[in-house]
């Protein structure tokens, strides 16, 4: 008996000692796991809720402690049937979850192992067993050390555990044992392999039949019974693969960015699960911090949970500049242990997770020979929303509106090319960029920046394609042929009928390769149907074969 509790004191302890620090090391985590319990749909005691997390401190600290008192000898009688009445909940709690799948992760090593409700169960059964001899044999539990360093061991055990989870909750779990620690590519994080185990299901089919109800069991196929289809019951047999991340998207009113946002060289995001219970007094340092990431040319985006009116007056209030995406709650707290929380990824993989505390801790780079001026593209931003502002609802009163807009424009971007040349990728992002050559495309200024532009593109300071556009309005508005194919024309001869073609290329052989080149995602004939619609056959016209056109079309007027 002697030996038998000798062991059984040892596994316990260890065990508990194992659990419990798992677990302190991220209490958050934890107190997911009991809002879980305490929700309306698993034990349904939503008043303990909004004291999960001091719930979940207590009980792992208990448990290192008790861990460490079982190992030293101290107070024994205390301490089994402590561990006695804990396992014996336990026990219950694991029993409930495995009978009614209602929870499906009971949470008892953290994310580092992943048991399954039966496995919890089992798990907990041995350990009762332990802990009864334990109960039974505690004559044979002796002192380690005296009473002095009994008394250190134990009270020290418990400041140890008080500070270490004063550090976690104040900063991020010390060890990340989820599937967005540092390092990890989301999106191979995500895939499935080749080879990987399916799932199989065992469908239980009923049917009425003159003989009475009858079952057919398949694995999927509708079986071929003689009578009436009652109905069927599924149950999974064989658990398939399922990746170490499958529950990411980012979206964004009902479009999903997710695989654009993970091709980021340089992504910042703000992660804030619920903005009702975020800590709102950071804001002004989060700004400060993506303000710093704009400059940087990081892509700076917010990830929330929370509707579209809450994140917009977050970010009205506290004048961010930068939009928030949605995505599931239950991802985000996992992503990281934080409301809010920052996270900085290079092509989808995880560089950098800090916790609002940490954010001086951060380091942002800069690849570009100078920062982002956030004045000039607020600026920038604001007038290209007001050069689209008519351009969708076409009347000659809105038309008219619209070119005095455009000229207002003009002057302004003239006045900022003067000043910075012209105001590119470097100087104000990859998005904005663009802004001053769609004011220039929308002007007759046209013949006095195209060297501009193309200099400016050859430079990646925009993107090419913009630069092949503009050449083309250039060389048309000149009555020369354009080399990309972009433009065309539409006239009506004082009839319903319109008149439409492409304006003739220089070399209408090559004009596809040429497109690719310089970056269109279409070829001439796509471009076609995309201005003049579905029905529009492209075909090539040269310089004569528009002219005698547009002669007839004057003659008519």
């Amino acid at each position: 008996m002697k030996y038998i509790v000798g062991i059984s004191r040892v596994f316990v302890g260890v065990l508990f000692i194992i659990s419990g620090f798992i677990k302190l090391n991220d209490p958050v985590g934890f107190s997911f796991k009991l809002e879980e319990y305490f929700s309306q749909a698993v034990l349904d005691l939503p008043f303990f809720m909004p004291y999960a997390l001091a719930i979940s401190i207590f009980v792992v600290i208990l448990e290192v402690v008790l861990g460490v008192m079982l190992l030293v000898g101290y107070k024994t009688k205390f301490t089994v049937w402590s561990l006695l009445a804990l396992i014996v909940f336990f026990t219950g709690l694991t029993l409930y979850s495995a009978s009614t799948g209602k929870v499906t992760d009971c949470g008892c090593f953290g994310d580092a192992v992943k048991l399954t409700p039966w496995e919890s169960f089992t798990k907990d059964v041995i350990l009762l067993v332990l802990i009864l001899i334990l109960v039974w044999g505690q004559k044979h539990i002796k002192k380690i050390f005296g009473k002095i360093i009994g008394n250190g061991v134990v009270y020290g055990s418990i400041l140890a555990c008080a500070i270490f989870a004063y550090h976690v909750l104040n900063h991020l779990p010390s060890i990340d044992f989820r599937a967005y620690k540092i390092g990890t590519n989301i999106i191979e994080g995500m895939s499935v392999p080749e080879n990987a185990p399916k799932a199989i299901f065992e469908y239980a089919w009923r049917f009425k039949t003159t003989d009475g109800d009858k079952i057919a069991v398949t694995n999927g196929d509708y079986p071929t019974v003689d009578g009436e289809f009652i109905d069927v019951k599924t149950k999974e047999i064989q658990k398939g693969y399922e990746p170490p991340i499958h529950d990411f998207s980012i979206e964004q009113q009902g479009v999903d960015f997710t695989e654009k946002l993970m091709e980021e060289e340089k992504l910042l995001m703000v992660i804030a699960y619920d903005l009702q219970k975020t800590e709102k007094e950071v804001y002004p340092k989060i700004k400060e911090v993506t303000d710093n990431a704009i400059r940087k040319h990081y892509k700076v985006i917010g990830m929330s949970a929370s509707g579209e009116e809450l994140s917009k007056q977050l970010v009205l209030e506290n004048e961010l500049n930068f939009n928030f995406y949605f995505t599931d709650e239950t991802t985000l707290k996992t992503i990281v242990r934080s409301n809010p929380g920052v996270l900085v990824l290079e092509k989808g993989t995880i560089q950098q997770k800090k916790h609002y505390n940490d954010l001086d801790d951060l380091v942002l780079t800069n690849d570009y020979a100078q920062e982002l001026n956030l004045d000039l593209k607020k600026s920038l931003d604001s007038i290209l929303v007001l050069d689209q502002k008519y351009r969708s609802n076409f009347s000659m009163d809105t038309w008219k509106q619209q070119m005095e807009i455009d000229s207002s424009n003009m002057q302004y971007i003239a006045a900022i090319i003067d000043k910075h040349g012209y105001p590119g990728k470097s100087l104000v992002g990859g998005k904005t960029a663009s802004t001053a050559w769609y004011v220039i495309q929308h002007s007759n200024r046209i013949p006095k920046y195209i060297t501009m532009i193309k200099e400016a593109a050859e430079a990646k300071e925009l993107p090419y394609r913009l630069y092949g556009m503009m050449l083309d309005r250039h060389l048309m508005a000149q009555q020369k042929p354009q080399v990309y194919g972009t433009q065309g024309s539409s006239y009506f001869m004082n009839t319903p009928e319109e008149i439409s073609f492409i304006w003739p290329v220089a070399e209408p052989d090559n004009v596809n390769q040429l497109r690719k080149e310089a970056g269109f995602s279409d070829t001439i004939e796509e471009n076609a149907k995309r201005i003049f619609g579905e029905n529009f056959e492209y075909q090539h016209l040269n310089m004569a074969e528009v002219n005698t056109i547009l002669a007839k079309i004057e003659s008519k007027k």
